[in-house]
């Protein structure tokens, strides 16, 4: 007997027979049901819901749980067993959905069943407990028919994998997405209209080349790529700097400029942008200083793509940085050695053998340097000026006055195609070439030292770079305690204060500022997505490297949907798809955590496909070579040798759950209030020395957490001695 078959069947039945089938109005994590359960209808599960409450159509979904308890004893190998499980899970997952999307807040969501079935006189609620559990059943029923069939060897864990990312990237990234990019071909009224369509995706507001010749602004698509493409570049290059730094000097001061490095990414938003503008805008400090030093007339230079790179590449070279030093840290010191023993000097090996291993890092920086900068809202809203780009056209496009639905998904597909053409061209640009440098052997060489150009050119790079973050904090950290900051510089605590006081009452200690709530409510939820983030994203990164199946190129590009599309639009997206049956999500925190796991999780799957296309693919073998399952080797081989890359992913995956703003602005609720848009709404009431104070200890919050990240995952060990062990120190420079 089949084991897991049997468990998955069970879970199956559970949900059928002893699970509420709908969702609860107190939430996910609710259990108010326990008081009406099982006969009262809005908790009832579904074998109750039949004859109690005459939901005949919940019949066809437990009669597909029947099929599986008649193959339980025939072998993996037997034809019926397949055919059984995949035809039961096929069947059970399309009726379950049939019936979901059928039937909605008004009975009958279309007329012919109307006129085949007559009135219901009843809604239905959205999917609940027993619904997931008995889609979690049928799913497994699918990916185990599959297997059995000789699908990728027969490897159960793969296959279930597979389909398990393939149907959350469905649920949760294509359906809703797929609901507002359907509008861009839609008039107002939900009419089909295409003519209306290219009308405003050729329209010059979009494609205009004014720029050329006149002194007007090009078009936004233009504007937004050669953002993209500069913030990309720059991040990138940045970010490798920073690695080469860590990994390959001997600076003395490393973790002081890691720290300065990771500092930009556990800032909220906004924050950046002002304190750039109080630092280089007409009365900044330093506009001020040098119109008295040096006679420089003051200027409003910040504003535009300036002042957006700036501050775009404060905010994302943390991003490359994580990426690429797990990839620097994996480039193998006896390649190194072998060029030099060949006569090469240091120059040429870095340049013909490091450099050229660290390709994956490079391509998966910059993919994400360019995306993150399509997608940014919040800098291009505060530094923007008069250059405008597509995140914010699409922002005001939803928000605006002009209230246009169908224009903001023309400029997200415009956006899309943008995101879709840098993914292929980083797929070009790595080739079908091996990058693995981590082959599971004994590696007792050192990394060479860095080229005296390079060196000086990296310190001449990062050190300049981690000053001006330096003093951007401090700034940053200066605006908690005076009263107004860039007016008022007087020294006060009330800020502070009002935000995070605690008193006493009689029942004990009482949280009275106004800031607990939400940042109760925000530690909450980037804990728990975290850890799914990064689950999810090493998870997909582990199929992408290490599996070949049919139609994985669009598989990939899936996973890499949600993160390409600016947050008002996934918003939005999620408001239109998840505010009916049948998932009903809208106002609770479980529509937070599902966002932000979607939002984030390619991070994470760039990060791992960068650290594993260096991880030789022989361990793997050898491992399942010795007996060892897949996931066992995925939890003994593979992980460990991934700990960058997990580091990367539950660190972004935190710290973007208590920073994000363009979506979070649509799915919070007076229940469930997010830090992010407390403190946006400080800001707009010019309330900058509350925020700021909220913005400071967020970023403290966040540093502990990266701290406790890194050390409960550890470093990773690859049995190679470097510079120090042998004390080889680089001479100071």
């Amino acid at each position: 007997m089949n084991r897991t078959t049997v468990l998955w069947l069970a879970v199956g039945w559970v949900g059928f027979t002893l699970l509420p089938w709908h969702a609860i109005d107190g939430g996910f994590w609710s259990f108010v049901w326990l008081d009406g359960f099982p006969l009262d209808k809005e908790f009832a599960p579904a074998i109750v819901q039949i004859p109690a409450h005459d939901r005949w159509w919940l019949i066809p979904v437990g009669l597909a749980l029947l099929p599986p308890l008649a193959v339980l004893r025939r072998g993996r190998t037997d034809p019926l067993f397949a055919s059984v499980l995949l035809g039961a899970g096929i069947f059970g997952f399309a009726v379950t959905f049939a019936q979901g999307f059928a039937i909605g807040i008004q009975g009958w969501e279309y007329e012919s069943l109307k006129d085949a079935f007559g009135e219901l006189g009843d809604r239905q609620f959205g999917m609940g407990y027993g619904a997931l559990l008995v889609m979690g059943a049928f799913l497994f029923f699918i990916t185990r028919g599959v297997a059995a069939r000789g699908a990728i060897k027969g490897d159960v864990f793969v296959v279930s994998s597979i389909g398990l990312v393939i149907a959350l990237v469905i649920a949760f990234i294509i359906f809703p997405v797929s609901r507002i990019l359907l509008s861009a071909v839609q008039d107002n009224d939900e009419n089909f209209a295409p003519m209306l369509f290219f009308d405003k995706l050729f329209s010059s507001k979009i494609w205009g080349l004014d720029c050329l010749s006149t002194t007007v602004s090009c078009g936004v698509a233009w504007n937004s790529l050669v953002m993209a493409i500069v913030v990309g570049a720059s991040t990138t290059l940045l970010g490798f700097a920073f690695a080469l730094v860590a990994t390959r000097t001997g600076f003395r001061a490393k973790k002081l400029l890691r720290v300065l490095t990771v500092l930009p990414i556990v800032t909220p938003p906004f924050v950046i942008g002002l304190a750039v503008i109080l630092l280089f805008g007409r009365a900044g400090a330093i506009s001020t200083f040098l119109e008295w030093g040096f006679d420089v007339t003051p200027s409003r230079w910040i504003y535009g793509l300036p002042g957006i790179w700036l501050a775009q590449m404060l905010a994302f070279t943390p991003i490359a940085f994580l990426v690429m030093i797990g990839v620097v840290e994996g480039v193998s010191p006896s390649m190194e050695e072998a060029a030099l023993t060949l006569r090469a000097d240091n120059w040429r090996t870095f340049t013909t053998i490091s450099f050229p291993l660290m390709r994956p890092g490079l391509a998966n920086a910059f993919l994400i340097g360019f995306i993150e900068s399509l997608a940014d809202f919040g800098n291009p809203l505060v530094l923007g000026g008069n250059y405008d780009v597509l995140s914010t056209e699409i922002f005001f496009a939803i928000v605006g006055a002009q209230n246009d639905q169908g224009l903001a998904a023309v400029l997200a597909i415009v956006l899309l195609s943008f995101t879709l053409t840098a993914f292929y061209a980083q797929r070009r640009w790595l080739g079908q070439k091996s990058y693995a440098t981590v082959t599971g052997k004994g590696d007792a060489g050192i990394p060479i030292r860095l080229p005296s150009r390079v060196r000086w050119l990296i310190y001449g790079t990062t050190l300049p770079w981690a000053a001006l973050t330096a003093v951007i904090y401090l700034m940053i950290m200066f605006g908690g305690f005076v009263k107004a900051w860039g007016f008022d510089h007087s020294f006060t605590l009330m800020h502070y204060i009002e935000a995070f006081s605690i008193t006493t009452a009689a029942h004990g200690l009482v949280w009275s500022g106004a800031a607990w709530n939400s940042f109760w409510t925000t530690l909450q939820i980037a804990a728990i997505s975290a850890p799914l983030t990064a689950g999810m994203g090493l998870l997909t990164a582990y199929i992408l490297v290490r599996q070949k199946f049919y139609g994985r190129d669009a598989f990939e590009f899936g996973t890499m949907l949600s993160f390409a599309i600016p947050g008002t639009v996934i918003g939005v997206s999620y408001i239109l798809a998840f505010n009916v049956p049948p998932i009903e999500l809208t106002g609770t925190g479980a529509i937070l955590v599902i966002c932000f796991v979607f939002r984030n999780m390619p991070v994470g799957v760039r990060a791992g496909v960068a650290a594993m296309s260096q991880i030789d693919q022989n361990l793997d073998e050898a491992s399942l070579t010795l007996g060892a399952s897949s996931f066992t080797t995925l939890r003994k081989v593979v992980l460990p040798l991934l700990r960058p890359a997990i580091v990367a992913a539950l660190v972004f995956g935190f710290v973007r759950a208590m920073t994000a703003i363009s979506a979070v602005i649509f799915l919070v609720s007076a229940e469930y209030d997010m830090a992010t848009s407390y403190i946006i709404g400080r800001v707009e009431n010019s309330d900058y020395g509350l925020a700021i104070s909220y913005s400071s200890v967020l970023i403290l919050v966040m540093l502990m957490a990266i701290l406790l990240i890194q050390i409960g995952v550890g470093k990773r060990v690859l049995g190679r001695r470097d510079a120090e062990q042998l004390g080889l120190k680089e001479e100071a420079a």
